[in-house]
């Protein structure tokens, strides 16, 4: 479907139109929650949020960006949300977590081995303390560039700054956490 086709039938309240919106983008979506949440669940939540504002702001979308990039934005800033809201809390972890009973469980249950499992979610949580030990332009720049892929013009457009800009935010995170990112990456394959 022509996109300029697609905003005018979502604009309308269509509901095909949005049904394949859905459709077209759910696992990018996902999948762009998922990096910065870390999280299964939260990033199925953030997702369905992202889609109800798409749906309630179609309206005021002007079209100066593709409408792929104009989700992807409200995707990055629900995510961001999310984390802000995590970091304001500053929950401590349940007594299950701290023991990994959870994980226990999961592997009763037919699941990876309880080591195996945890092994994964150390790296995960070291790439995950380093990336957080970056500014948030920066982390967000290097995230969408390094793990999503995007290129520094989409990324330019969905952080609404220049090229240029994302440039600098890509080299400054790159240079101050590449060495950590390195040997996390070589401790997890070894």
């Amino acid at each position: 479907m022509e996109e300029s086709v697609q905003i005018s039938l979502l604009k309308q309240g269509d509901k095909t139109a949005f049904e394949y919106l859905v459709r077209t983008h759910r696992q990018q979506v996902y999948n762009t929650c998922f990096k910065f949440l870390l999280d299964q669940a939260d990033a199925e939540d953030i997702s369905q949020e992202v889609f109800i504002e798409v749906y309630q702001s179609i309206k005021e979308f002007k079209g100066q960006s593709k409408l792929s990039t104009w989700i992807y934005r409200i995707a990055v800033t629900k995510s961001l949300d999310e984390i802000k809201k995590r970091n304001r809390k500053k929950r401590i972890s349940s007594v299950g977590k701290l023991l990994h009973l959870d994980d226990i469980a999961y592997w009763l249950s037919g699941g990876l081995r309880p080591d195996k499992k945890l092994e994964e979610n150390e790296t995960t949580n070291s790439i995950s303390e380093a990336l957080n030990t970056l500014p948030d332009n920066q982390r967000i720049a290097f995230t969408l560039s390094k793990i999503e892929g995007y290129s520094n013009v989409e990324i330019a457009a969905i952080l609404s700054t220049t090229v240029v800009s994302v440039d600098s935010l890509i080299y400054r995170g790159k240079k101050k956490i590449g060495d950590k990112l390195n040997k996390i990456l070589k401790n997890s394959q070894s």
